[in-house]
């Protein structure tokens, strides 16, 4: 697989998936960006097109919207994968969800394709024997904004060959990314450190101890975090930080990784930070948080 002009699918069009659809693109290559709603996909447009257009104003390079979208096909379809060489899987971090998807993507996409899991938590290993091509399935753990972020954790799983896990690794390459090479386990190393500091920040106000805007304040204060735990968990999602502490404490069986009540609570009431517009902050035209957030979102070290 040559690391310029290569066909690749993206499986999942919420803030991850369009952030790599996006940084491939500006690379040169071509994307199929497949999700099961139109609305879904919709929203992925316009904020590739918009990210695209603010890319100079957050630090990053200048980029073309026109051209970025006119290298991605959007489609509800599956079957529009088929030819892909590469496929990069974003779903929602629910093992459940990705454990029905694979085999439908490996009974579709072509046999000599490399399949990439985006996944914050669940084990590499695991998800390749979800398909027959376990020997080409590696995990590259993005971080989050995708096209602005410098490295990314490359994991393969037990049975991966050093063929693929090195098509993998030239292809974030041509991203721009550095791949950071780390042992398959639940969590990897970021979010085996990060959702546990989130999960206990939540508790943190869950217990009454501190509000979140103290939480976060303590830790961009004290020591020089462009964001706090809480903010950064509004960035990713409350509901991906529910279930990647959900994956860490089933595969781990460790009461370390007990999820706080006050998460599911918040998933279950729809607060499920930025794009819902209300978790720990508000977000909105006339909220400070959002504002706050925008400007320190180039620097923070975010995942999945």
């Amino acid at each position: 697989m040559a690391v310029s002009g290569v066909r690749v699918g993206v499986v999942g069009a919420g803030v991850m998936g369009a952030g790599v659809a996006q940084n491939l693109g500006q690379v040169g290559h071509d994307v199929v960006l497949v999700d099961i709603s139109e609305d879904v996909l919709k929203v992925a447009r316009e904020k590739i097109e918009l990210n695209c257009r603010m890319s100079r104003m957050l630090g990053g390079p200048a980029v073309d919207a026109d051209e970025v979208l006119a290298r991605i096909t959007f489609s509800i379809d599956l079957a529009s994968l088929a030819d892909v060489e590469a496929l990069i899987e974003n779903i929602t971090e629910n093992e459940k969800l990705k454990k029905d998807l694979y085999p439908k993507l490996d009974a579709i996409v072509q046999r000599d394709a490399v399949f990439v899991a985006n996944t914050s938590a669940v084990p590499i290993t695991r998800i390749a024997s979800w398909t027959t091509r376990p020997s080409q399935v590696a995990g590259v753990h993005f971080m989050n904004p995708v096209p602005m972020k410098p490295a990314v954790e490359l994991i393969p799983g037990v049975h991966t060959s050093p063929e693929s896990l090195e098509r993998v690794r030239q292809l974030v390459i041509s991203m721009g990314k550095k791949p950071i090479d780390v042992n398959d386990a639940s969590g990897f190393v970021s979010n085996r450190v990060l959702m546990l500091t989130v999960n206990e920040a939540a508790y943190l106000v869950y217990e009454g101890v501190a509000t979140a805007e103290t939480v976060d304040e303590v830790f961009r204060s004290c020591f020089g975090h462009p964001m706090g735990p809480l903010e950064t968990a509004d960035l990713i999602g409350v509901d991906t930080i529910l279930y990647s502490v959900e994956v860490l404490y089933e595969h781990f069986a460790d009461s370390k990784y007990r999820p706080c009540p006050l998460l599911k609570q918040m998933t279950d009431a729809g607060l499920h930070g930025q794009k819902s517009g209300r978790g720990f902050y508000r977000y909105g035209p006339d909220h400070k948080a959002q504002n706050a957030a925008k400007n320190r979102l180039a620097a923070v070290p975010t995942e999945s």
